[in-house]
């Protein structure tokens, strides 16, 4: 169960996903930005794409430039800079950023001739030259390692007018240092991001070579930011990786795993709760689930992404596992963590996929039983070990249709989990207002299902309730307040 060993490549100068999990933005929805204000009489915007890691990246970027002095701007039209922070996982979302950066150029070229454009992240890494040289939609290009070089690459583009460029990968960068600036936060929920990077080489996957060679931040630094947010009010953390748990260094004299990180996290507050994301089944240890069960802050919830239900499919797209090791992984959680739920990813029509592997995929999906999931169809992305070995070979219509039957599936799937809560109390971290109605509060459940509920008097956002379930759909669990609570008193966590 090793990660596949050819890094040395890293040297080297789809259709949407569609989601069963409650309230999830999409990998091609942007994320906006609060105003702050700044000294040096320069705004910046920055909007986000992609996945939880690329959010964690933007308020590292916005800590970095609000040190030169630069002001957030709430709306593009106020700043002298627009970042596009973007992700290139997939077609549809690199698709989504160019025709916003076609949209800024124009305004810029009609005007506001002064605007700077900058493209941060994994599709700046891999893109550079087209956006740069070919399609001239940008003034900067910076890769995901080089953010602390945003303020020099500014100032030269301001003053010389010409291309500005750093997209250079790092192994031993992890912003440990920086306090992000959680600028678009509800105050009650943050991500702490504890490595950067990927080592494990799937075959479909482009993140190795946008993000670079794993490494794994100190211990130290870990603590102080999450300890700092816990002073702050903040009531859960989603601590990030690309595969968060393979994190491992060496402190106090000995190796420090993903196990052991998340326990030293679980003593911080009997009030904070506890998530990942995201897990790579080799990874995922007996000791991991060990804290699950031990530690009731650590939320009863793994997204642990499957892709594929077939081993031959699995063993081309490099996972490194097999369909039965991934099945007696879940059995083996349901045993030491009774009641735990899982969400996942699955991938339809990958090279070479036929009508009986996919079959193998929707079989899984049942024995699993998924309380959320994430589905693709399949997207060849240039560089990548499919990209170069396989062909592309099941038809668009092919993938679309057992894309479909994989939704289906999951749907009824996911409508089933919420329909096994209806009648039970659940205890729910209060996020906010629900969107549908300010007469409701919404917040998630310890296993990650989204609750909707009448507002009683005196409770707000940050606050826990028991909630009595009464109906559901098959994204939503729908309830009644039942009373106030906090989060020790009701797992009564041991000292």
């Amino acid at each position: 169960m090793q990660p596949i060993a050819d890094l040395d490549v890293l040297l080297e100068d789809a259709p949407a996903p569609v989601s069963s999990a409650p309230d999830v933005h999409s990998a091609d929805a942007p994320r906006m930005v609060a105003a702050r204000p700044g000294t040096n009489g320069r705004s910046v915007y920055i909007e986000t794409y992609g996945c939880q890691m690329n959010v964690a990246d933007s308020e590292l970027v916005a800590s970095i430039l609000g040190a030169d002095g630069y002001a957030l701007a709430e709306r593009e039209e106020d700043a002298d800079v627009v970042l596009i922070n973007t992700c290139a996982i997939r077609e549809k979302a690199e698709d989504r950023v160019r025709g916003r950066l076609t949209h800024v150029r124009a305004r810029k070229e009609k005007s506001q001739p002064g605007l700077q454009i900058g493209i941060l992240g994994c599709m700046a890494e891999r893109l550079r030259s087209s956006l740069l040289e070919q399609e001239r939609l940008v003034d900067l290009v910076v890769g995901p390692d080089a953010y602390r070089d945003l303020p020099r690459l500014l100032s030269e583009n301001h003053e010389s007018g010409q291309a500005a460029v750093n997209v250079q990968l790092s192994r031993e960068e992890t912003y440990a240092d920086l306090a992000p600036v959680r600028y678009d936060t509800n105050g009650i929920t943050a991500f702490v991001s504890i490595m950067r990077g990927c080592d494990n080489m799937c075959a479909f996957c482009v993140v190795p070579f946008t993000r670079g060679r794993e490494r794994s931040r100190p211990v130290t630094s870990i603590l102080s930011e999450v300890g700092q947010l816990v002073d702050a009010g903040y009531k859960e953390v989603t601590v990030l990786g690309q595969n968060v748990n393979s994190y491992r260094v060496d402190a106090d004299g000995h190796a420090v795993d993903f196990a052991e990180l998340l326990y030293r996290i679980s003593l911080l507050s009997p009030e904070l709760r506890i998530r990942y994301s995201t897990s790579h089944p080799k990874d995922c240890s007996d000791e991991l689930l060990h804290v699950h069960r031990e530690r009731p802050t650590v939320c009863d919830f793994i997204h642990l992404p499957v892709q594929h239900g077939n081993s031959d499919v699995l063993k081309r797209m490099r996972r490194t596992y097999t369909r039965e090791h991934y099945l007696d992984l879940v059995d083996r959680a349901r045993s030491i963590v009774p009641g735990i739920a899982f969400s996942t990813d699955v991938i339809a029509g990958f090279c070479g996929e036929t009508d009986a592997e996919h079959a193998d995929t929707l079989s899984l999906m049942e024995a699993v039983r998924y309380d959320h999931a994430f589905m693709f169809a399949y997207s060849e992305r240039p560089d990548t070990f499919a990209a170069r070995k396989f062909s592309d070979d099941v038809p668009e219509a092919v993938k679309k249709a057992r894309l479909s039957e994989i939704i289906t599936l999951q749907n009824a799937h996911s409508l089933e989990s919420n329909q096994r809560r209806v009648g039970t109390e659940q205890v729910v971290l209060v996020e906010g207002t629900s969107k549908r109605s300010e007469d409701q509060l919404r917040g998630r459940t310890d296993t990650n299902h989204m609750v909707v509920f009448d507002r009683p008097a005196g409770l707000a956002a940050g606050d826990y309730a028991v909630v009595r379930v009464n109906e559901c759909t098959s994204a939503t669990l729908l309830g009644s307040f039942v009373r106030a609570t906090t989060l020790a008193a009701e797992t009564a966590i041991p000292a």
